[in-house]
């Protein structure tokens, strides 16, 4: 190879060292880039072709080696749109290319990244600091079906949540086998936990009404069985009082006969009117009568389905289920583990976003509803690092990459966090120091080179 050969390589050297040392200063200015992933740099010798025991080192080239697969640390930021990998992956996003008006236009190219700090525009659209917007599924809140593709723009709607009539109460509870009403404390005896017929104007337990003249009776006769609210057709709350009565026991054969005394017996009443006087309907029984066998398991009925009337509003055909309706004993004769729920709702805003493991963007309402919004797309390759990189901490997909595959692959998503770059500050140094000393090497080699060419140039002198 010779002195000329010593510095060719020499300056291939320099090269490769330049190389290195451009990627570990953009590592370095871009050690607090969120989801920046370093470049390292590797090197490749370069040899003649030459018989083996005349064969030299040769000169060198650099390369590039990515660090996609090498995750950084997840930090909370306590934005809700923020979203951090936890795992190997990449969010699908979108480019924009122009607006129409208001409204942003998008190309249909597909780009990933790792970079997860979105956030709402004013369209709706979820953008993260570098102008990508994210893809996924957006879902419908009011029925929760997709209505997109899996991969489209995800645009969050500012819509209200509608509002939904109650169509199901789930009522559960133990009923004391030994009510203790008021009307029992005081009477005591045989009979006395049960409702009184003779003591009514209108006898409630035929009629499954209650007037107004005879609320006190009642209310000393039965147990309050708590409260709910549901809503009808347009959202409109409407406030329901409950409290159930005893009616028949298989202790006393001779306390109400028309029901049997094989079964406990109680009936559930609500307050349909609650500013009813004189002999207008106050109190109307849900459904018909709920028995109890020796066991204290509800036999019948597991469901009611019934038009509910609260002064004058009106829910219709709301389901009344009672999945775990007891009648054990209780010490204090009173209601326990009482648990009412509905599924109705009035109209709501949208007042915040969040994000689940496992990609469901959900919205919380003014409503106190949450409802999903939308699923967020999450791809998986086979060579990571043979990804295309971009501007903004993006890439694009290549053929040595592969194709996609759509899934969180056993990743998960952490909402209100974002991923830190990759880059170890301490690290880089070290680099950066062994570049340098190579570097220097290299142009020492140079300058002997140089000098021996003197040498020889002042022999032929």
């Amino acid at each position: 190879m010779g002195v000329f050969g010593a510095m060719i390589t020499a300056v291939s050297g320099l090269q490769a060292q330049s190389y290195a040392l451009e990627n570990i200063s953009g590592n370095i200015a871009n050690s607090q880039t969120t989801g920046f992933k370093r470049v390292d740099t590797g090197f490749l010798d370069l040899v003649t072709d030459a018989p083996r025991n005349q064969s030299v080192a040769g000169s060198t080239l650099s390369f590039s080696r990515a660090t996609n697969t090498v995750q950084g640390d997840v930090q909370t930021t306590g934005i809700p749109t923020n979203i951090a990998l936890n795992g190997q992956g990449y969010f699908v996003v979108g480019e924009r290319t122009g607006t129409n008006g208001d409204t942003p236009v998008f190309s249909n190219n597909q780009f990933y990244t790792r970079r997860g700090d979105f956030a709402l525009d004013k369209n709706g659209y979820l953008v993260n600091g570098s102008g990508y917007y994210l893809r996924g599924a957006t879902i419908d809140p009011q029925t929760g079906t997709t209505v997109t593709a899996s991969t489209d723009l995800i645009k969050i709607p500012s819509s209200q949540l509608s509002a939904r009539q109650t169509s199901e109460v789930l009522y559960s509870g133990n009923l004391p086998s030994l009510p203790q009403t008021n009307y029992q404390k005081t009477n005591g005896g045989a009979t006395s936990e049960l409702i009184q017929p003779s003591t009514y104007t209108t006898d409630p337990v035929a009629t499954g009404t209650v007037i107004a003249s005879d609320d006190d009776t009642f209310l000393n006769q039965s147990l309050a069985a708590g409260s709910m609210t549901i809503y009808n057709d347009i959202g409109a709350p409407v406030n329901v009082q409950m409290r159930w009565a005893k009616v028949s026991d298989p202790a006393y054969t001779t306390s109400n006969p028309a029901f049997g005394s094989t079964e406990a017996t109680w009936q559930l009443f609500y307050q349909s009117n609650s500013t009813a006087t004189g002999s207008a309907v106050q109190w109307t029984r849900l459904g018909t009568n709920f028995t109890f066998a020796s066991s204290g398991q509800m036999t019948s009925p597991t469901t009611v389905n019934s038009n509910v009337t609260v002064d004058g509003v009106t829910v219709t055909g709301v389901d009344f289920t009672f999945p775990t309706l007891t009648q054990f004993s209780d010490a204090n004769g009173q209601i326990t583990n009482s648990s009412v729920t509905q599924n109705g709702y009035s109209a709501g805003e949208l007042l915040s976003v969040a994000v689940g493991a496992d990609g469901r963007i959900s919205g919380t309402y003014s409503n106190g509803q949450v409802a999903p919004l939308a699923q967020i797309a999450v791809v998986q390759f086979q060579a990571d690092d043979a990804l295309k990189r971009r501007e903004g901490g993006a890439f694009e997909q290549t053929l040595e990459s592969g194709q996609p595959t759509l899934g969180l692959g056993g990743a998960t998503l952490v909402g209100g966090s974002l991923e830190a770059s990759n880059t170890d500050i301490a690290d880089e140094f070290s680099k950066m120091i062994v570049t340098q000393q190579a570097y220097s090497a290299n142009t020492r080699v140079i300058s002997t080179a140089q000098q021996m060419l003197q040498d020889t140039i002042n022999i032929i002198r």
